[in-house]
């Protein structure tokens, strides 16, 4: 298997260097940028697999990159910030960013991010599972990784995919966070309550025929999330 190319944004060389060496040393290919102006030039430019992006930077902050960059691709991307407040993630989860780490963190962590993040970013292959589950009005298959609204086909990321399965496969049950997250996102997630909230408001402008009033996909207080048929 080829090398995974992993393009490392951050205006600080010291961390910048620290990511590289890190990466490389476990079978990574880095090219690195020290602002969102470089980023977009190398992205441009070459084939990336992950992009490991910092918020505040000079000339284009990592926001503004992780847009610009979800104008024509769904390539993973993990945010570096000392932004380490709720709205902060959000606003970035909004924009397209698949995890979110606030400096300083420490090598395990980043690394079991970054495995995270690429296992969800690519389809189960071979599938493991097969047919279909019907809920409704709403069609999931298993192995086309395909979902169906009122005979409509939708467009769905992996992870969205994922997080919808699960809730389809436990219809009329509360699940709570934790289990939703580590279900989905991996062992490694758990208190990241607010990659729930975005990614289910997410579906539910998909697949709700109101999202403002879904019918199916129920917040359930302070537990977790349900999936109502």
């Amino acid at each position: 298997m080829n090398a995974l190319n992993v393009l490392v944004v951050d205006d600080e060389k010291p961390l910048r260097d620290f990511v590289r060496r890190n990466l490389e040393v476990r079978g990574f290919n880095t090219i690195t940028a020290s602002n969102g102006l470089e980023a977009l030039a190398v992205f441009n430019t070459q084939n990336i697999d992950l992009v490991i992006l910092d918020v505040m930077m000079p000339r284009m902050d990592g926001l503004e990159t992780i847009r610009r960059i979800r104008q024509t691709s769904l390539v993973p991307v993990i945010i570096l910030s000392a932004l380490g407040e709720e709205s902060d993630k959000i606003r970035a989860l909004n924009l397209g960013a698949d995890d979110y780490l606030t400096k300083p963190f420490g090598v395990g962590e980043l690394l079991a991010r970054v495995q995270a993040v690429l296992r969800r970013a690519r389809w189960a292959e071979p599938p493991t599972r097969h047919g279909q589950i019907m809920r409704g009005d709403i069609v999931a298959d298993l192995e086309r990784h395909e979902v169906t609204v009122r005979d409509q086909v939708i467009e769905l990321t992996p992870t969205e995919f994922n997080l919808l399965v699960y809730l389809m496969e436990h219809a009329g049950k509360v699940l709570p966070h934790q289990n939703i997250l580590q279900h989905v996102w991996g062992p490694e997630y758990g208190p990241e309550h607010e990659y729930l909230r975005v990614y289910i408001g997410r579906l539910r402008q998909k697949i709700e025929q109101d999202p403002a009033n879904p019918k199916h996909l129920i917040t359930q207080r302070g537990v977790g999330y349900s999936f109502e048929v």
